[in-house]
């Protein structure tokens, strides 16, 4: 579907995506609007519950009709429609791989309730047997390798559970955060999905682009995106960030890597939980290090350790000003 292909789209993702004859995502992240009175430039959200669920149920149905059937289907909601969606899904035919949680840092602080620090996201397939999911692209260390020296270990590390905790909000001082938008998914999460459930030059669909966050991570892993938007400001805004990615993305870092896999050792880094000074300073953490950044790239070429450790020092850097902008 070249229309959608690579492009940022100002539209109704029920009208855009109801009219689609043919299938053309192979993933698709959804971060709709929660209902939660969030005033965006073109929509209020404060719709009456039955009214959302109805609209809810339309967005999946309409996304669920351009999924591939091998394709993957992730929804980012709080926890007001957790089970709706969950049961909304089921009902349009998906199977539930995963409820994740996702446990943030920086969350809304209460007066009268325990404060909330996490949102749920559903990690749907239609074919649980035919949906991709590349297990080497999201491997961690396991305790065996990194504290016990375990001979038992699995060589590739272990996949990571389903409470996600590495992962902070994307604060208003943050580097990455786009001004010109409320709310924001961070760009590392979203790898994290896309590096799962995709492989490179396929298309990841996100039909609320908001931000533009989803088609940024596409676009740095090697993969083709379509983002679909009402509001003509987000959309334009979007193919601003992308123009400037593009233009970092043919830079060189540190000599030799490129945007792509600068990307991919800050997500390694940022999951691990480690601090950067910890795996400078010891040989073993930088080897584990080293080598599960190179599984992670499908082992396409060796790297040295005295690069990861540059790039580990302009990562301490960089956490230290995030921990503290906040």
């Amino acid at each position: 579907m070249h229309e959608f292909r690579n492009h940022i789209i100002c539209g109704d993702c029920i009208d855009l995506l109801s009219k689609v004859e043919e299938p053309f995502a192979d993933l698709i992240f959804a971060d709709p609007p929660f209902n939660i009175g969030y005033q965006y430039d073109h929509y209020k959200d404060t719709l009456k519950k039955d009214k959302y669920l109805h609209w809810t149920r339309d967005w999946m149905a309409a996304s669920v009709n351009v999924l591939k059937p091998t394709g993957s289907f992730y929804i980012a909601i709080g926890a007001e429609y957790a089970a709706h969606i969950r049961i909304i899904g089921e009902e349009l035919g998906l199977i539930c791989r995963n409820w994740i949680i996702w446990h943030y840092t920086f969350g809304q602080h209460g007066k009268t309730k325990f404060s909330r620090a996490h949102a749920h996201i559903f990690y749907f397939a239609k074919d649980e047997k035919e949906c991709t999911f590349n297990d080497l692209a999201v491997r961690l260390p396991s305790d065996r390798q990194l504290i016990y020296n375990d001979s038992r270990a699995n060589a590739t590390g272990k996949i990571p559970d389903d409470v996600w905790n590495t992962y902070s909000r994307v604060c208003g001082t943050f580097k990455e955060r786009q001004s010109w938008h409320p709310c924001q998914m961070p760009e590392l999460l979203l790898a994290r999905i896309i590096a799962a459930s995709s492989n490179p030059g396929d298309l990841v669909l996100d039909p609320f682009n908001g931000s533009g966050t989803t088609a940024a991570a596409a676009m740095q892993l090697g993969r083709d995106y379509c983002g679909l938007d009402i509001s003509e400001n987000y959309v334009e805004n979007t193919k601003i960030r992308l123009e400037e990615l593009k233009g970092k993305s043919r830079e060189t870092l540190f000599g030799t890597l490129d945007a792509n896999e600068y990307l991919e050792l800050k997500r390694l880094f940022v999951e691990m939980g480690f601090d950067a000074a910890k795996i400078i300073d010891d040989d073993k953490l930088l080897t584990i290090f080293t080598r599960q950044f190179e599984i992670r790239l499908n082992n396409r070429k060796a790297y040295d350790t005295e690069l990861i450790q540059e790039v580990l020092k302009d990562f301490l850097v960089w956490n230290k000003k995030r921990q503290i902008s906040c």
